[in-house]
């Protein structure tokens, strides 16, 4: 299974959240660090169009993997919540289209 792992030590805030998230999932040079432009580029997870380095077959799924997610919870909770959040909405979409959901989410 594909995963991105992002280091839930390094995330303290939306700008350190945005720098390991276009480092670990290939975002392209125009990612506008906001987590509109996030769920764009993860919603196109079986798309041959480079919003991120993955691309991934109909069965599969990608793990974001969020390693020291303890810190993260105790340094920037609604950031880890805004995730969880954003993670299902992408998933309910790719349901809604009749696909596989694309994401999990693992917490380390």
């Amino acid at each position: 299974m594909p995963s991105a792992i992002l280091n839930g030590s390094a995330i303290t805030d939306w700008t350190s959240f945005h720098e390991q998230c276009k480092r670990a999932l290939g975002f392209p040079e125009f990612y506008a660090d906001t987590m509109d432009a996030w769920v764009d580029c993860l919603s196109y997870l079986r798309d041959e169009d480079g919003m991120t380095q993955f691309l991934l077959k109909p069965d599969e799924t990608l793990e974001i993997v969020v390693r020291d997610a303890e810190a993260m919870r105790l340094q920037v909770p609604d950031i880890l919540e805004e995730v969880t959040f954003c993670i299902a909405g992408i998933n309910e979409r790719y349901e809604d289209y009749g696909e596989k959901p694309a994401l999990k989410l693992v917490l380390r």
